[in-house]
């Protein structure tokens, strides 16, 4: 058997052989343990590829993959031993049976369907399955899929998210943590400016009382403000704001106007 006939199996597992091919290519088969698995392969690939999600890709990734498809070499045409033409395939004669196929009618058939086989290759690599998700640029038309949450997000979203709120002077702080993430939110509505020279700065307090900053809050007021909370919020007992100079403290220079307890 002619070791060409196993580059039929990319264009088997596709249906892309004619009667004459995919006869030839299934008594090889039969045979051929190495063929079985590429084919059972390139099959159960095409059955995961149908079972993931459809998310839509970045943009920029048609004129990317336009700009690569022209740097990509086609396959040198075949040729004979130097200084010879190739030989034509050979043809049936007319009203009789047709021959079987010759190493040459193999090799031509199989550098035929290279391009198809490609094309599996390249709409495989395309649809990334990463965690039960597939990628596919050819598959984006009327996808609904969301865009990624924010951490910020994810935690106010969070299934164990657990809110704290305080009035302060008519303004009202709301913390938002979520144990399993780890992660805090401050949520500030109606919050005035911070004194001119001046920031609030958010505090965590660990079980002993002690103050470990959280961040800065920006230097602006606005009608409702969120800010993501830096350390492991599952640590700590509550949070503390304090006034301190512009650009925040190492540790409170003043007394919280504000002590949240997680409880």
């Amino acid at each position: 058997m002619n070791a060409d006939i196993h580059g039929l199996s990319g264009a088997y597992a596709v249906d892309a052989l004619d009667d004459v091919e995919r006869a030839e290519f299934e008594r090889h088969l039969g045979q051929c343990p190495e063929c079985q698995d590429e084919v059972a392969s390139l099959r159960a690939a095409a059955v995961e590829l149908t079972h993931a999600s459809v998310a839509t890709p970045p943009a920029a990734l048609r004129e990317s993959v336009l700009q690569q498809i022209a740097t990509v070499r086609p396959l040198p045409p075949l040729t004979g031993r130097p200084g010879q033409a190739s030989p034509a395939e050979p043809q049936p004669p007319a009203g009789g049976p047709l021959a079987p196929p010759t190493v040459t009618s193999l090799e031509s058939r199989r550098r035929r369907i290279a391009p198809v086989t490609w094309l599996v290759a390249a709409a495989a690599a395309a649809a990334l399955v990463i965690g039960g998700i597939a990628w596919s640029p050819w598959n984006n038309q009327g996808s609904t899929q969301q865009p990624p949450l924010s951490i910020t997000e994810q935690v106010i979203r969070a299934k164990d998210a657990q809110r704290y709120e305080k009035d302060i002077d008519g303004a009202r702080a709301t913390i938002v943590r979520s144990k399993s993430l780890g992660r805090a939110v401050i949520i500030a509505d109606n919050m005035p400016a911070a004194p001119a020279g001046k920031d609030y700065q958010i505090w965590f307090q660990d079980p002993k009382g002690a103050m470990h900053s959280a961040g800065v809050m920006p230097h602006e007021a606005k009608p409702t403000l969120s800010m993501l909370l830096n350390g492991d919020a599952s640590r700590y007992n509550g949070v503390g704001i304090t006034v301190e100079p512009l650009g925040g403290s190492q540790e409170p220079t003043s007394a919280p106007i504000a002590l949240i307890a997680f409880s």
